[in-house]
């Protein structure tokens, strides 16, 4: 990873920032940490769910990995791998497609795993918590590695776990009822490949 040496005062002199390039950076301690390139397995998993998600709902509202979100803490913005907005956001992110805190949450987040132990830390501890203080009603963790899925909904502001899913269970969603997905069905379309 890449260390930019400038220091940002504020996430708005951030946001103003633009270095003639389409890399993603993570602001911390104000200086930008360059996002290295998502594994193949994450971008197959992450894209067999947004055509899963697109034909559910208005494609427009199904994000990859370009979305960012503004976070409380370090760092202070975050890029899922795949986000489910709000029908008002498709308008907000038309100029910069980044979330706000002051802006009403996205309805899902989902993280794939990466393989490590600082990565699985990051998306089971780390951006969970993030997630969870931004109000984030309901946050997928995906483990390529157990062929998992750990779905948490937002209740009373923690996130409750609605279950741990694998093999043939069926993908239960608390907002996406009508999402119909086996967790073999992800893994499957990945191992195939």
């Amino acid at each position: 990873m890449l260390h930019i040496k400038y220091r940002f005062q504020s996430f708005e002199e951030y946001l103003s920032y633009d270095d003639g390039t389409d890399k993603l950076y993570e602001l911390f301690n104000g200086e930008l940490i360059e996002m290295p390139p998502e594994s193949g397995i994450n971008v197959e998993i992450a894209t067999f769910l947004l055509i899963q998600f697109a034909s559910l709902l208005d494609y427009r509202r199904v994000r990859g990995h370009g979305l960012e979100l503004e976070v409380r803490g370090e760092p202070r913005n975050r890029y899922p791998d795949l986000t489910i907005i709000r029908q008002e956001h498709i308008q907000q992110l038309a100029k910069r497609n980044t979330i706000r805190l002051e802006m009403l949450p996205p309805l899902l987040v989902i993280e794939v795993v990466s393989p490590g132990e600082l990565q699985r830390d990051r998306d089971f501890i780390a951006k969970r918590s993030q997630y969870q203080d931004c109000g984030i009603p309901e946050y997928w963790i995906i483990d390529p590695e157990a062929q998992t899925i750990l779905i948490l909904e937002l209740i009373d502001k923690t996130y409750t776990e609605i279950g741990n899913f694998s093999g043939n269970d069926l993908v239960v969603s608390p907002q996406f009822t009508q999402l119909n997905l086996k967790v073999s069905q992800i893994f499957d379309a990945v191992n195939q490949a």
